[in-house]
Order: C-alpha cells, then sequence, then structure tokens
C-alpha cells in the first residue's frame, strides 16, 4: 500500500491516521559482509574569538607525537593521535572581525552582495542533513548561547537555511533534553487540534501578507519574502512533528538537568546531551555556537571575551588568554572522552563513525586569515589523523575544508560554497 501526502491540509487530516513506520536497521543502515556499519555524524563547533597565536598554534609541520603539542593544546595530549590541526585556511566569505561565526559554515561574504545590507547562504550542516538526516526525528540540531560579544557575528546559531535566514538555536540544556527525551502526554485527538490550530494561523497570515505583496516596493517585497521564508521553516517543523507523532521518543541515557546552572554547567551539560543525541540516533548532525564570557565567569575572569581577544595590549590579558585556551582545549578533550566512552544503539562506538570539528573564522585578535581548524573522530577512515598540517597555500578556502571532510566521510557533495576543490593534504591516498 503507498499514501501520499499531497499538501499540508492533507497532512493534517490525516495527522490521526498515518502509522509510523517501526524502526527496520536495514532501511537505517548498511551492512558489509554481516557487519553492522554504523550512520555517520557530525558535530560542528564555533569558538567564536580565535585563540593566542604565540602559544597555541604549531609552527611546525609533523605528527604531535614528534613536534609535541603547544601550551594551548597541551590539555589534548591523550588524544593526540586521533586530532589534526590543518593551518594556512581562510574563510575567504569572512569579511567581520568580530563575526567568527556568521560564515563559519556557510562561507558567504555577507555584506558584499549588491543591493543587500545583509546576505547569507545555507550552512553546511543543513547541506549534510539533506543526505544523511532524514532518518533521524531531528535532522539536525542547532546549539547556541544568548551570550553577546563573544565573536560569534551575527545569527542565532550555526546553522542558516537554504535562502541565507538565520536558524534559531536551543539555549537551555533543559530545553534540548526535553525535545530530545521528553514524553509528550497529549492524546492524538489533542496534538491533531493543536497543530491544525497552528497550521491554520499560519494560513491565515500568508493569505494576508500575500494579497498585499502588489502594493509593495522591491524592498518591501524583499522583507516580505524573509518574512514568508521564516513562516515556511515554521510549517516544516510542524510537518516534521507530524510525521513523528506515532513514535516514542527514546529512553535518555543521562539524567534530566535542572535549572538553575551557571555557565561552565550549561556547556559541560550541553556536551553530555550532544553525545546522548548521538548515541539514541536522534539525529546525526549537531551544531554548537559555543560561548565564551559565561565560561570565563563561571572561571572567576575579571576579563570578558572581547578583551582577551586584545591580549596584545597588557601582560595580564595576555596571561589570561593563554589560561583560556588551556581550558576550553580541557573541555573538548572532555568532549572526546565522552564520544570514546560510548557506544551508539547499536553497539558501535561513537568517536569511530563522527567527524568532530572545531574552529572559528577568527585567528586571533581580530585576524580572519589562517583561522584555527581542529577534526577528531574517525567519520572519514582516511582522512590523516595526529597531526598538524601545514597547507601549501596560504588563504587556502576554507570551503576546500569543509568539501574535503564531507566526501571522506561519504556524502555526495561536488561542490560547496567557494570552494575550488579538495585537498589531497587531508588524506592518506
Amino acid at each position: 500500500m503507498s499514501i501520499t501526502l499531497h499538501n499540508r491540509r492533507a497532512l493534517l487530516r490525516a495527522g490521526s491516521t498515518v502509522l509510523a513506520l517501526p524502526f527496520m536497521e536495514s532501511l537505517a543502515i548498511a551492512k558489509t559482509a554481516g557487519a553492522v556499519v554504523p550512520p555517520k555524524r557530525f558535530l560542528f563547533i564555533g569558538c567564536g574569538y580565535g585563540f593566542t597565536s604565540e602559544t597555541f598554534f604549531p609552527t611546525r609541520a609533523g605528527r604531535f607525537g614528534k613536534i609535541g603539542l603547544t601550551e594551548g593544546l597541551k590539555p589534548l595530549e591523550r588524544h593526540r593521535d586521533d586530532i589534526t590541526m590543518v593551518s594556512n585556511l581562510t574563510n575567504l566569505g569572512a569579511t567581520d572581525a568580530h563575526g567568527g561565526s556568521t560564515s563559519y559554515l556557510t562561507g558567504a561574504n555577507v555584506s558584499g552582495t549588491p543591493g543587500k545590507k545583509f546576505h547569507n547562504s545555507i550552512s553546511l550542516d543543513r547541506v549534510i542533513a539533506r543526505e544523511i538526516g532524514q532518518d533521524t526525528r531531528f535532522p539536525t540540531i542547532a546549539l547556541t548561547d544568548t551570550s553577546q560579544g563573544d565573536g560569534h557575528g551575527a545569527g542565532l546559531s550555526l546553522s542558516w537555511s537554504d535562502k541565507g535566514h538565520p536558524i534559531p538555536g536551543v539555549t537551555n540544556p533543559v530545553d534540548l533534553y526535553h525535545q530530545l527525551f521528553g514524553q509528550n502526554q497529549e492524546s492524538a485527538e489533542e496534538r491533531e487540534f493543536r497543530l491544525s490550530q497552528r497550521r491554520s494561523v499560519l494560513d491565515g497570515v500568508v493569505a494576508d501578507l500575500q494579497s498585499s505583496r502588489r502594493v509593495l516596493s522591491r524592498t518591501d517585497r524583499e522583507k516580505l519574502e524573509d518574512y514568508l521564508q521564516s513562516i515556511r521553516q515554521i510549517e516544516q517543523s510542524i510537518s516534521r512533528e507530524v510525521e513523528w507523532a506515532n513514535t516514542a521518543k527514546p529512553k535518555s541515557p543521562v539524567r534530566e538537568p535542572k535549572n538553575p546552572m551557571d555557565g561552565l554547567q550549561a556547556l559541560k551539560t550541553f556536551q553530555r546531551l550532544i553525545v546522548a543525541a548521538f548515541q539514541t540516533d536522534s539525529t546525526r548532525v549537531v551544531t554548537y555556537r559555543q560561548p565564551i564570557t559565561p565560561i570565563l565567569e563561571s572561571w572567576d575572569f575579571s576579563l570578558g571575551a572581547h578583551s582577551l581577544s586584545h591580549y596584545n595590549l597588557d601582560p595580564r590579558r595576555q596571561e589570561a588568554s593563554r589560561q583560556k585556551d588551556v581550558m576550553f582545549m580541557e573541555l573538548f578533550a572532555d568532549l572526546l572522552d565522552l564520544f570514546k566512552q560510548t557506544d551508539d544503539i547499536h553497539g558501535q562506538n561513537l568517536f569511530d563513525s563522527t567527524l568532530i570539528s572545531y574552529g572559528s573564522n577568527l585567528r586571533s585578535g581580530h585576524g580572519l586569515r589562517g583561522c584555527p581548524a581542529i577534526y577528531a573522530g574517525g567519520g572519514g577512515k582516511k582522512l590523516r589523523k595526529g597531526e598538524h598540517i601545514v597547507l601549501r597555500e596560504k588563504d587556502t578556502p576554507l570551503a576546500n575544508y569543509w568539501l574535503t571532510l564531507t566526501q571522506q566521510c561519504g556524502v555526495s557533495l561536488d561542490k560547496f560554497s567557494h570552494s575550488t576543490g579538495t585537498l589531497s593534504q587531508l588524506t592518506t591516498g
């Protein structure tokens, strides 16, 4: 039997009769010679402002076991054979010296489009989710923080829609927990009524807006289209909720977090929940626009993220900046520990099937050239591991880096943003 839902109203009318397919392993994962092949997973972490140039970045290429780790990278010593840093990358679309995240996953020149004051494009996580995220409840999850001045720039998360509109991120770990594992107590009838009411309101708004389109100026029509795109995103989320309505959420492998929590507690809780989301196959793509200032406040730093980015102004700031680098790499090392200690629902290790990326548009201070780029995990089997790779061409497009990583992890992508090709230096052959 085949059921086709032709439009959104048909979808609502069928809401109480749609049957959720049972989980079928053969559809979700592949098998090779009888062995389970786990799905690929991606985690992108944006760190806003960069790091202390003198003590964070390696000065020589080579394996970390031979050249050693810098002061800033030293907390990653136990993972040195599983991490790679790539130098001489530049996001060619980035122009904002305070915006380390706005175009980090898009590569767009947000202020360089003629006739538009600001214009972004689709982010890499959304592109990847089209291919590997459709079998999960959440094709991609965006996490962020409400703090300002952390060097992230414009946007609501690292994620941007196919039209370049900002995707709101989850800001509270408790909210994320309930999205992933909270069980809905409403009946099917109550759920259908609630969703139909939301859809009815959206339909009415769209009808009113469309009727006024012909009297609007070109500029106002563009603003209207932006607004309508936001409504379409809401419609898509409603459709997704209907699709998964009859599938129970998984049992949580972690305890429910409680409010309030300080910045450091929130970050650590987000890290545990990211791993839990992958562990239960609730999603396969996550972005995290990582806060800085709330973490510094938890550590009783007297300086904020922006002040530390100007660490060359005095020795006290530079020392604090160096301490900040070490502490954040300790948190990153803890996250890698969690991945290595956790198996997915098929008994496969999460670290071995995940590509974990950490970086920013900004290198150090407000410098846009040679941005930090660290990756870890076994998502790409032929990606080089345990070394510092110095690309031959300075200002190598960051988009080439993204294209290489995604292709090596099995995503069908021929080009991304301003990419000019892949980076053979990152692979073993």
